[in-house]
Order: structure tokens, then sequence, then C-alpha cells
């Protein structure tokens, strides 16, 4: 797939992130019963550096935890030879919490269905909010983000690729277009 434009280099998403972090805090009113869960597997990243900025800034340790949707998946019968489970950590109740799910990149919205039952499965927070790093548009569930770090409207054959530090070796958000088109 060939690069078409970085749409955030390093130091804009760190300043992106930073933003979405105050935002977080502000939409959740501080710290007190906040949990941080991040999509596998940019998602986690993420949330993070959320985490490590609210530390920064409230002087209070958050927790994060790690959700693989893989099982939740609404395609997971007819993708199922291409299934890849990662773990999931979520070692804190969620019952009665306010809970951040945080992905790299909002699109149909079925990830995010997904992460929903999965947090599901672990109790009944008091709310669930989600924080994205980029809304590419093209729901086709009725889903939408609460922290956007950027909307970055889209057409069908482009592609959005967000690269973290931690599994990619450097921190950019790209546009790609598909081949062939």
């Amino acid at each position: 797939m060939p690069h078409e434009k970085t749409l955030m280099n390093s130091e804009t998403m760190g300043r992106t992130v930073k933003r979405m972090t105050h935002e977080i805090l502000e939409m959740t009113g501080g710290c007190k019963d906040l949990l941080l869960v991040g999509i596998r597997t940019r998602g986690d990243h993420i949330a993070r550096r959320i985490a490590e900025i609210i530390a920064e800034v409230e002087g209070t340790r958050v927790p994060v935890g790690l959700l693989d949707i893989t099982l939740y998946r609404d395609d997971l019968i007819t993708n199922v030879a291409n299934a890849y489970l990662k773990e999931t950590e979520i070692p804190f109740p969620v019952t009665n919490k306010k809970v951040v799910l945080v992905d790299d990149v909002l699109y149909t919205g079925r990830t995010v269905r997904a992460a929903i039952e999965g947090i599901l499965d672990f109790g009944r927070p008091t709310y669930i909010r989600l924080a994205v790093l980029v809304d590419r548009g093209h729901r086709e569930l009725p889903i939408r983000a609460d922290v956007v770090g950027k909307n970055i409207p889209t057409s069908s054959n482009e592609m959005v690729q967000v690269h973290v530090k931690e599994e990619d070796g450097q921190n950019e958000v790209l546009l790609l277009k598909k081949n062939g088109e």
C-alpha cells in the first residue's frame, strides 16, 4: 500500500494525546473511579500514554486495562482463520466505575461494539465513554466518540494507519491509498 500523506508526526501526535487527556479529565470530572481500557493493539498504548499524562497532571495513577476484542467480533465466524488472540488484562472491578475505552481509529464502529460487550463481561460500569486518536467516518453502527484527537474525512479507497513507537518503532498517523485505486 503506497504512502500518501503523513497526517500526524510524533510531535503532533503527542500534543493530540495530551489534549485528549485533558478532555477526558474534564468529561469524567477528574480521576475518581476512572478506569482506562485500551483496545489492543494500538489503543492500549495510547491508553497508557493518557494514564502517564494524568499521573503528571493530577498526581494520581489511573488503572489501565487492555482488551482484546477478537472473541466479541461479529465477523468471527466468517473470519475465524485470521483470528489471533492477544491477552486481555482487566485486573480491576469495572462495576460502578467510569470506563473510558481508548482506540486508535474509529471507522465502522464494529470494534467499539465488540469492546463494549467485552467490558460488560467484567461488570456494569457507571458509564462507558470512547476516546479515539482518529475518527475517519464511515460508521455502520450508531456509535460516536466522546473524545476525538483528529477528525479525518476519508474515502472508501483510503486507509488510516497509526504507528506507535512501542509496536512500530515510531509515532505517526498515515493516510494510505488502497492498491489499484
